[in-house]
């Protein structure tokens, strides 16, 4: 039976394990071989043994396929057990005095005229040294993100998570490798690190090692079941098709009997049909071309979706920061032409109101003074009350003072020069600095706040004439979540102003007023 292409990994290896389905094994083969083949050619240096370290790594999961937990990642697996058995390689040819020729193949290979960026060729030798340094969920979502270009959501359904959870954990993931660079004296930006792996990390294999790979693990499988011998497993790290048939011969040798020859001579027989089917596709030209070409278009096709998300992000990053650097010079402008009022000697009634803004700052401090003589006066001093009573007086002249000033200002104001919606967080901010002193980091910070809340209401719809039920809800849980982050900002003294001056906010379908009286007036 042919394997689905939808089948997940662990369903196409749960196959495999259960009936040694060789064309199973060829697809788990093919989604991974170029991720294992790229990242032992990494470490070893050598073309040769990374093809021998791809062909051990794969015949270590068909040997373990059965072993294997039902949450297991195989590409997270495949990876581990790459890095591992390159270390070995490695080691090994030390042992062998082979340091010649490893430095040898190292040399040849970076003078090869590859065209990768720079960049990549500083990043390329500390990779898999990074990646090893990152914990196991952090690498599974880089290895799923960027090595085999899955979409995001995609990686979230691996890693059994959100798709907002998965994307915070790829981002802190690359920050981590960004670093881990840095450290090792490799500065790139966070982005530039990005397109760099995913354009490079993983290449093609060479032609035909996927088949030899399938052919041998699948040996291997059926060798250990039915022989049990360690000569069997050596035989699975093989290089070569033709290392394969010594081995198996070699396998048919050490047991007795009639059943053992047998065996060995099924073997041969596999082999050779094996060898009569695929030598001629790996030896035609065409088919050689065909294959180099589809993979560059693949290789550009991946470049393309990084890069293009990579700008994607860098716009949205720009244009925030853009917004942010405009609301915060536009908020210090504000409180400065507030302040500056506020402390002139000049106060001429005729000037004590140049501008909207300072109309909405004078109906803040006339609220605050609004909730304070309201409150009960049973328990108050004659010359509290008193002054209480002094208060209210003064502010009938200055009620009149405001609407007069503020009137006149409206008619004078330009036309298209926008709506009290659009001022939202000029009328809020000015409201709540003449109503709770504010600072000017206060002032900032309480006009970019709200503004978001006025861009979040402006675009989820929530300010509608006749608003469902749902926005309702909606708008009622923003205007919540503004005053919890407007009180985080203030003093104990300013959060019980605050808590004084709320009711007087009223919200209706799309602007904000404030208003109140004075008791008897």
């Amino acid at each position: 039976m042919l394997p689905n292409m939808s089948d997940t990994d662990l369903e196409l290896l749960k196959r495999y394990a259960r009936d040694r389905a060789e064309d199973t094994f060829a697809e788990i083969v093919r989604r991974h071989l170029a991720l294992v083949y790229s990242a032992a050619l990494r470490q070893v240096r050598s073309p040769q043994l990374a093809e021998e370290v791809a062909q051990s790594a794969f015949a270590d999961l068909a040997r373990n396929a059965h072993r294997l937990a039902p949450d297991t990642i195989l590409t997270a697996w495949l990876y581990q057990v790459t890095r591992r058995t390159a270390i070995d390689v490695v080691r090994r040819e030390a042992r062998r005095q082979l340091r010649e020729q490893i430095a040898t193949e190292m040399n040849a290979l970076n003078a090869s005229g590859t065209g990768v960026p720079s960049v990549w060729n500083d990043i390329e030798p500390l990779l898999d040294e990074a990646m090893h340094a990152l914990d196991e969920t952090d690498r599974a979502a880089v290895l799923l993100r960027y090595f085999e270009h899955k979409s995001a959501r995609e990686m979230a359904q691996t890693l059994g998570i959100s798709d907002d959870a998965a994307q915070k954990r790829v981002s802190r993931a690359v920050e981590r490798l960004r670093e881990f660079f840095a450290k090792h004296g490799v500065t790139t930006s966070a982005s530039g690190l990005v397109v760099a792996i995913s354009a490079n990390a993983v290449q093609a294999a060479p032609a035909g090692l996927a088949i030899t790979i399938s052919t041998a693990a699948t040996l291997a499988g059926v060798t250990i079941a039915a022989t049990a011998t360690a000569t069997a497993t050596k035989a699975i790290a093989m290089t070569t098709l033709q290392k394969t048939l010594i081995a198996a011969a070699l396998a048919a040798s050490v047991g007795t009997g009639i059943y053992q020859a047998r065996q060995s001579s099924l073997w041969r027989a596999q082999i050779q049909t094996l060898q009569q089917e695929t030598m001629p596709r790996l030896a035609s030209s065409n088919g050689a071309a065909l294959s180099a070409l589809q993979g560059k278009i693949d290789r550009l096709a991946a470049q393309n979706a990084a890069l293009t998300s990579a700008l994607a992000q860098a716009n949205a990053d720009k244009a925030r920061l853009e917004r942010e650097r405009e609301q915060a010079r536009h908020a210090a402008a504000l409180f400065k032409e507030l302040a500056d009022q506020a402390n002139s000697r000049d106060k001429d009634s005729t000037n004590r109101f140049p501008t909207l803004r300072h109309v909405w700052a004078g109906w803040g401090r006339l609220g605050r003074l609004s909730a304070e003589c309201n409150k009960d006066e049973s328990n108050l001093s004659p010359e509290e009350k008193a002054a209480n009573a002094a208060a209210r007086a003064s502010a009938v002249d200055e009620i009149a003072s405001l609407v007069k000033a503020g009137k006149l200002l409206e008619q004078d104001k330009p036309s298209g020069s926008g709506t009290l919606e659009d001022d939202t967080a000029d009328y809020m901010a000015c409201v709540l600095y003449g109503a709770l002193s504010l600072d000017e980091r206060q002032f900032g910070e309480v006009y970019a706040l709200m503004e978001k809340h006025r861009q979040e209401i402006k675009q989820r719809s929530l300010l509608k004439e006749n608003p469902a039920l749902e926005a309702a809800a909606a708008l009622k849980q923003a205007k919540e979540r503004a005053i919890a982050e407007v009180q985080s900002l203030l003093t104990p003294e300013q959060a019980r102003v605050f808590e004084g001056i709320l009711p007087l906010f009223q919200v209706s379908s799309n602007r904000v007023e404030f208003g109140f009286k004075f008791t008897g007036q």
